[in-house]
């Protein structure tokens, strides 16, 4: 048998719960959340003027950043791994092969320190990924 009449509940529960809701409701307005109707609490448009503007990092740099990163835990030993894994497409990974492969050759002639090799893989690596992002995009294939 039912209590309360309406739905199956009583005439507390329902006042208790209209003042619950309202309260979530407020609290997640305050949090910042929204709903997918709404507009966001803090958007790009009610920065200040005085505030820093993000920085975006091109993809030479990106390339490079990742390569030189790379292509140095490789020389320390700690070994290659899938491209994938890394964070690289396969043309960034053909890159990063490339740069170890003349900073392993530079050691063999024994006439390098670790930081002349560091110096020449970010040489390589930059004009590399300078050369692949010439227009702006990969020169081949979308993983490429």
């Amino acid at each position: 048998m039912r209590r309360g009449g309406r739905g199956g509940t009583s005439p507390s529960t329902r006042a208790i719960r209209a003042p619950l809701l309202a309260v979530l409701t407020a609290t997640l307005t305050l949090a910042g959340c929204t709903t997918h109707n709404s507009r966001p609490a803090h958007d790009a448009s009610s920065a200040s003027p005085g505030s820093p503007s993000p920085q975006v990092t091109s993809d030479i740099d990106l390339c490079v950043s990742i390569v030189v990163h790379w292509s140095r835990e490789v020389l320390d030993g700690r070994g290659y791994g899938d491209y994938q894994s890394m964070g690289m497409s396969g043309g960034q990974y053909d890159i990063l092969r490339e740069v170890v492969d003349a900073g392993r050759a530079a050691l063999r002639k024994g006439t390098t320190t670790p930081d002349t090799v560091g110096a020449l893989m970010e040489r390589q690596a930059r004009e590399r990924c300078a050369a692949r992002y010439r227009d702006g995009r990969p020169t081949e294939g979308p993983w490429r």
